[in-house]
């Protein structure tokens, strides 16, 4: 199963010379940006263009025929998405101290729940939609996130206020927790519905 995280960064040989640049653009240019957006960003990189790719190839195909279970080709999807995931948001972390932009921890641990909570939508979509239609949804979603988080975040303050004060009373260390809880339950959820869909699936 480890040559099928580690054949991810083999196909994507051109993609991640410009990773770098990419998120160095952002760094340096975007600083309208909030910091966890990088982090986001930089965490989808890798994953996201997985999937793409054999979307694109039909890959599926090739798996199925190699001595690997269904089961082991979804698990090393969703294990390799966390570990380029770390990977991507540590050298974001190393990029962000070389050019001198300060970021706090908090926009990593935001930055890594909303590309975990990406990953546990998007990754079931791979099995069930079309070839074709998948990359058109992902990056309207990721735009629409981007676009009305704010706006979620004003309804939230505005008609939800007692959500928000229990929110504000909670400690930080329950709130990360809890938080940790709800990502993990989602994910694995996410994990288990793209094993079911992906063995019933004729390639």
């Amino acid at each position: 199963m480890f040559n099928l995280i580690k054949r991810d960064l083999i196909i994507q040989k051109v993609q991640l010379v410009l990773f770098v640049p990419c998120i160095t653009f952002l760094i340096l240019i975007g600083s309208h940006l909030p910091d966890f957006y990088i982090f986001m960003f930089a965490g989808i990189f890798i994953p996201i263009n997985a999937y793409s790719y054999d979307e694109q190839a039909e890959t599926n195909i090739l798996l199925n025929s190699l001595p690997y279970t269904r089961k082991q080709i979804i698990a090393s999807r969703y294990i390799g998405a966390i570990f380029y995931m770390a990977l991507s948001i540590g050298l974001a972390s190393t990029l962000f101290y070389l050019f001198g932009r300060s970021f706090m921890l908090t926009d990593i641990a935001i930055g890594a729940a909303i590309t975990f909570i990406l990953f546990a939508f998007t990754f079931p979509l791979f099995y069930l939609l079309k070839p074709g239609y998948i990359g058109t949804v992902i990056l309207v979603g990721i735009v629409l996130i981007t676009i009305l988080s704010p706006h979620a975040v004003t309804f939230l303050q505005d008609y939800l206020i007692p959500i928000v004060h229990y929110l504000e009373s909670i400690s930080t260390s329950t709130l990360y927790l809890g938080s940790a809880g709800f990502i993990v339950i989602v994910y694995t959820v996410s994990w288990l519905f793209s094993q079911t869909v992906y063995q019933r699936k004729a390639f």
